[in-house]
């Protein structure tokens, strides 16, 4: 119920309550007037809220299958128009810049404690970040692909195949915080676009009022924090999943009925190979061991 109110609900009804303070004011077809916004009798403020409501459950009905591709946009994935691909090559080259700027902080002499801070801020914020050759165009996107790209792979297991297995091995507790930290990742992505778009209408709103012009700088205010909220959430999920890979890497063998490795480089050949069989690439070949996921009913078949 909490993911439903707060990643698909409220953002949609804070996108509906604009929209309809909108129309209400007459924004879209002269000029504004706020006064008529706000219902004057009872009945009429329970009909807007009533139609608040409905259309933000029907709008967060109709995106829901959209939250995925919603995410990937504000990551960077935009190579499937020339446009947006030139914008995407762009943008990767500045955040190339900004990697190589950090390095270079993270290297250098430190004489101060001024200095110091600086190259410990510099070395923090390089660790959530992929490496120079894979950066994305924008924050988002690099904040997740830090998870992504090395969570599994510092144990052999490739990380986009392996993880939604290993993800059904997690604890309980632990999935707890996971699911909290997608909630927050994905409540704040359905923000940003619901005051982005709040911004667009308020620009074909007011184009001729600029007195209100204001709202719509808010508006594009308001999409700057939540999607800087985002990417602080992507950062915080991106760790949880190297938890995840440091926590639960053999519990995912004992799920596949593999006996457990005698040593890191023999599982680290291992994983190579069930990353390889994940992704399609070989079939499987190693015997299984029926007795690594027997619990104790299975001890005596009698009991």
């Amino acid at each position: 119920m909490r993911r439903v109110l707060s990643v698909r609900f409220a953002p949609c009804a804070l996108f509906v309550t604009g929209v309809l303070a909108l129309i209400r004011a007459g924004s879209f077809s002269g000029r504004s007037h706020w006064a008529t916004v706000w219902p004057q009798r009872p009945t009429a403020m329970l009909e807007l809220v009533a139609a608040t409501a409905a259309g933000a459950a029907v709008l967060g009905l109709l995106v829901q299958p959209f939250q995925v591709r919603a995410v990937r946009v504000l990551e960077g994935y935009w190579d499937r128009w020339p446009l947006t691909a030139r914008l995407a090559g762009f943008l990767a080259r500045v955040q190339r810049r900004r990697w190589r700027a950090l390095q270079r902080r993270a290297v250098a002499s430190a004489d101060d404690d001024t200095d110091r801070r600086v190259r410990a801020d510099a070395r923090r914020r390089l660790a959530v970040r992929p490496a120079v050759e894979v950066q994305l165009p924008t924050a988002l996107g690099n904040a997740l692909r830090a998870g992504e790209l090395s969570a599994g792979e510092r144990y052999g297991l490739t990380t986009l195949p392996s993880w939604p297995r290993i993800y059904l091995q997690v604890s309980e507790r632990l999935a707890e915080v996971l699911g909290s930290a997608r909630d927050t990742l994905d409540g704040a992505v359905n923000l940003c676009w619901a005051f982005s778009a709040l911004s667009v209408l308020g620009v074909v709103a007011l184009h001729d009022e600029p007195s209100a012009w204001w709202l719509c700088l808010v508006g594009l205010m308001l999409a700057a924090v939540a999607y800087k909220g985002a990417v602080t959430a992507a950062q915080a999920y991106s760790g949880l999943m190297h938890i995840v890979y440091d926590l639960h890497r053999f519990d995912l063998l004992d799920a596949l009925h593999y006996p457990l490795p005698a040593d890191p480089a023999s599982a680290e050949a291992l994983f190579a190979e069930l990353s390889d069989e994940f992704a399609g690439r070989r079939p499987r070949r190693r015997p299984y061991d029926q007795a690594s996921s027997a619990g104790p009913e299975a001890e005596s078949p009698e009991g």
